[in-house]
């Protein structure tokens, strides 16, 4: 499945194979959306910087078979885990920093 899947639902994976790539400061400008809040189509959407986070843990075959999962507080990317995504967390931060309109990455243990 992967993480924007297995997140977001099947709905959002659909949605991103039929958009095309977007270029999320182009959009933000020009329908004035902030940018964390730039979808995956395009459109605003409230959870837009993480579910473009989840879609690049799943480009770079980061594996959703381990506790990691995206949130977003405004344009600050969340990741919680679990002890079994410490091995991938690294790579995970990295990949998220990386996503337009992505300001900081947190990582928090799950409690």
């Amino acid at each position: 499945m992967g993480f924007l899947g297995k997140l977001f639902g099947k709905e959002e994976e659909k949605k991103a194979a039929a958009a095309p790539k977007v270029e999320v400061a182009k959009v933000a400008k020009a329908q004035s959306i902030p940018a964390e809040k730039v979808g995956l189509d395009g459109k605003f959407d409230e959870s837009g910087l993480a579910k473009r986070v989840a879609k690049a843990l799943d480009d770079a075959d980061i594996s959703d078979e381990v506790g990691l999962w995206v949130a977003q507080k405004g344009s600050v990317v969340v990741l919680k885990y679990n002890d079994d995504a410490k091995s991938v967390l690294a790579k995970a931060e990295q990949v998220a920093k990386r996503v337009d309109g992505a300001t900081d990455v947190e990582s928090v243990p799950n409690a």
